[in-house]
């Protein structure tokens, strides 16, 4: 999948795919404020898709120094050591990685919750079953259009929105629970509330939205990034949809919108609390390098797959070591080291910007958010 992709053939290596909560967000250097929720582990970069956002610019070929079976096996062992975080098999295609159900098998034997985002096309009855024996608790399948002249288009390959409708008619089979994952741009901003009437019909649990962040071959269609307004305007009719919908709704990569939540709650009269609002009381807009990391193909860990910043390589130092000591996630740990008007926003701990646009736009990911139209102070 990649997005933080999430990676993105399949999903987005920052979005939830679990439905669980990521953890209280109390203010910075809290113990909870390092605890690990969620991994997104590129299981290999191999994809048989062509999506034109693509954070790995992913294509249909080997790529040299993927963790091998028993270099994973360890990895997972590692990841058990810290925490029993919800782990994203992605890529990439994960389904064109020979061992992964093996590996799949093994993370949940060790306790963990072990998810998948395939891009859908590759899904059949027989590897759907192979899904639900070993483990795979959901996956995520990317609609990126309503329709399959829109999707194919986003998808850079003919019969891809075909492909992912069949793999959830599998998956569905198999008693596999799926979630819809949408990446929001100019290609598709207009078909926003006839995508998530699809995930309804299709019988979906979840529908995800992530807003582009230009990275990887997404640098190339940056021009197709929605303004800062637009944002502002697709997250506000997000939050109408909530009670709409018997769909858990999820924004990623958006994380202005636990700021509009608690403005609109506000204006509502209502607290935010998990009785109001559920999931999205209890996490924050960015969990980059605090309750979620990424994992490369080759080992190299980052605060998501779009924030491409070597925090540590597990082929060289414990996963455990890197996820505890490393000067970026420290630092993203410390919101009071955000600069710009994120620094002095009263909405910081709950929202802390996309720290992945905000390297991409300026070279420092502690640099204000670039699509956020809101002036702090103006609650």
């Amino acid at each position: 999948m990649t997005s933080h992709q999430s990676p993105h053939s399949g999903g987005h290596p920052g979005g939830n795919i679990s439905g669980h909560p990521h953890g209280k967000t109390s203010g910075a250097n809290t113990p909870d404020n390092a605890t690990l929720r969620l991994v997104a582990w590129e299981t290999t970069r191999n994809c048989n898709l062509n999506c034109a956002h693509c954070r790995a610019s992913a294509t249909m070929e080997s790529y040299a120094g993927e963790l091998d079976t028993d270099a994973s096996f360890r990895l997972l062992d590692q990841i058990a050591e810290v925490g029993q975080p919800i782990v994203i098999l992605t890529g990439g295609e994960p389904l064109l990685r020979p061992d992964i159900f093996d590996l799949a098998r093994y993370g949940t034997d060790k306790g963990l919750r072990m998810v998948m985002a395939p891009n859908g096309t590759l899904i059949t009855a027989e590897n759907a079953r192979q899904m639900a024996t070993s483990g795979i608790q959901r996956i995520s399948i990317s609609l990126d259009g309503a329709t399959r002249d829109r999707h194919d288009r986003f998808r850079g390959v003919e019969g891809a929105f075909d492909g992912a409708l069949r793999g959830i008619h599998f998956a569905k089979q198999a008693g596999i629970e799926f979630q819809v994952n949408t990446t929001i741009s100019k290609l598709n901003y207009d078909q926003i509330p006839e995508i998530l009437k699809l995930a309804e019909d299709l019988g979906a649990v979840a529908l995800h939205i992530f807003l582009l962040v230009p990275t990887g071959r997404g640098k190339y269609i940056i021009d197709q990034e929605i303004s800062a307004q637009e944002y502002e305007s697709t997250l506000n009719w997000f939050y109408d949809q909530k009670d709409k919908t018997p769909l858990q709704l999820k924004a990623t990569c958006a994380p202005h919108y636990y700021r509009i939540m608690r403005q609109r709650a506000r204006a509502e009269g209502k607290t935010v609390t998990w009785e109001t609002h559920g999931l999205d009381a209890v996490t924050r807009g960015c969990l980059g390098g605090t309750g979620f990391c990424f994992i490369s193909h080759v080992g190299v860990v980052q605060p998501c797959g779009f924030l491409d910043l070597n925090c540590g390589d597990v082929t060289r130092q414990s996963f455990a070591e890197i996820w505890k000591t490393s000067e970026i996630f420290n630092n993203l740990r410390n919101y009071n080291n955000l600069k710009g008007k994120c620094g002095i926003c009263e909405y910081k701990a709950v929202c802390g910007g996309c720290r992945a646009r905000a390297y991409e736009f300026t070279g420092d990911y502690l640099a204000e958010e670039p699509l956020c139209s809101y002036q702090p102070g103006k609650a």
